[in-house]
């Protein structure tokens, strides 16, 4: 038996899902599992143990996604899946399912796309973590359910292969690492300020010796070399740590190779927070506008920050008031809750 997983599309969502791959993974222990993900999120399932296959389906938008459709589908027919599970929600991808002839289409019923699948599961009702939703949909499924936390075993050759691009980049193996994911692709409302940053990584340089590494896309560039910039203004007795600058520079294998050496990880909520919490490393996750109830990282060595704010959690892109759920946060206090996880 060949089971067909489509991924969620989001980083951050894609390694919440991995508690329930693992439980389909368990279940179909016999047969092949294959995940089918976007560029953007198919490193992660080229590391996951369990996934024997990954068929990347390019992006598309607008009406580019209804021409590609047939072909996506020629692809998908090819795998001789008999089921298909779809965690993400929409119409398109229970159309493509359709248009491959698996004979089993099963997905939560929304959408208008119950009628597409052979097994449409209610959803759940109330407030329910992300990483629930996926497991609730395969329990639902007649799947059993094991471990909640997402994990994720960075191979040892990716681990080495990080380890080499940290020391090109000016590391030296066994000088502890602090990264630093200041980016956040859902909008401007979820980035705690740069010189914030800074001040944290400063105050960890100083007492446990940390060396800074800037994390995150080709698109957080900007902020992290505003981190920089701000190290550069900030004085003291003892000489800062030069940061090591990999925005934009890492796929997700060497992402999770990096944030698997560090000491500690301090991140907004993001993609980069979730993956950093499933490779083992201790997170100190910054929470404004989003719901920690939903989105919190699940792995042990984590803190949860948030600021007292009445309008959170508003889950605006953008904020139009003060952003005081975010500037409420004070380096002193993340940076202490980064030394009691090291």
């Amino acid at each position: 038996m060949t089971v067909l997983v489509f991924s969620p599309n989001w980083l951050g969502d894609a390694v919440m899902a991995l508690p329930a791959v693992a439980d389909l993974r368990r279940h179909a222990a016999a047969g092949r599992l294959i995940v089918v993900a976007r560029p953007g999120v198919a490193g992660l399932w080229q590391i996951a143990a369990g996934v024997d296959e990954v068929i990347v389906i390019p992006p598309a938008r607008g009406m580019a996604r209804w021409r590609t459709l047939g072909e996506n589908a020629d692809v998908l027919r090819r795998a001789g899946a008999g089921t298909a599970v779809l965690l993400p929600n929409s119409l398109h991808t229970a159309l493509t399912a359709r248009r491959a002839d698996i004979p089993e289409r099963w997905g939560y019923r929304r959408g208008l796309r119950g009628w597409l699948l052979t097994r449409a599961i209610p959803r759940p009702r109330g407030i329910v973590h992300q990483a629930d939703y996926y497991r609730h949909l395969v329990a639902a499924l007649g799947v059993a359910n094991g471990p909640r936390a997402p994990r994720l075993d960075v191979p040892a050759a990716v681990v080495q292969g990080a380890g080499r691009l940290l020391a090109a980049a000016g590391w030296t193996p066994g000088t502890g690492l602090l990264g630093v994911a200041p980016g956040a692709a859902y909008g401007g409302a979820k980035r705690w300020p740069p010189d914030r940053f800074a001040a944290v990584a400063a105050q960890l340089a100083k007492t446990h010796g940390l060396v800074p590494v800037l994390v995150g896309s080709e698109a957080d560039r900007a902020v992290t070399c505003a981190i920089e910039a701000e190290l550069g203004k900030i004085s003291g007795p003892d000489p800062r740590p030069r940061p090591i600058n990999l925005a934009g520079g890492t796929d997700i294998p060497q992402l999770a190779g990096v944030m698997a050496l560090c000491a500690a990880f301090v991140s907004n909520d993001s993609g980069a927070m979730h993956l950093a919490a499933a490779v083992g490393a201790p997170v100190v996750a910054l929470f404004g506008p989003t719901d920690e109830r939903v989105t919190a990282p699940l792995a042990p060595r984590v803190r949860v920050l948030t600021a007292a704010a009445w309008c959170r959690p508003c889950l605006l892109r953008e904020c139009p008031l003060d952003h005081r759920c975010m500037t409420g946060l004070d380096a002193e206090t993340v940076a202490r809750a980064a030394g009691e996880l090291l």
